[in-house]
């Protein structure tokens, strides 16, 4: 944490980051993408996790929320 700001990362720089990604899945066949053949919720958390962290040393879990009450959580195992 850095101890000027109080933050990790700050939030615009982690929608820079997580943009080319987000551009990727959205309102695409997520079938169609390589590594989402079986899109579950789980594959998806694993996916984003395994393209995030190289850019995100600090990524500590991809949460997924498929309603308000149902998703999982990835933390790299």
């Amino acid at each position: 944490m850095d101890p000027h700001t109080g933050w990790i990362r700050d939030f615009g720089e982690l929608k820079s980051i997580f943009k080319p990604l987000y551009e990727r899945l959205d309102h695409n066949y997520l079938n169609d993408i390589p590594g989402l053949e079986n899109p579950t919720s789980e594959n998806l958390a694993k996916w984003i996790w395994n393209e995030l962290k190289p850019l995100l040393p600090e990524l500590s879990r991809v949460r997924i929320h498929e309603t308000c009450t149902s998703g999982c959580e990835y933390r790299g195992e």
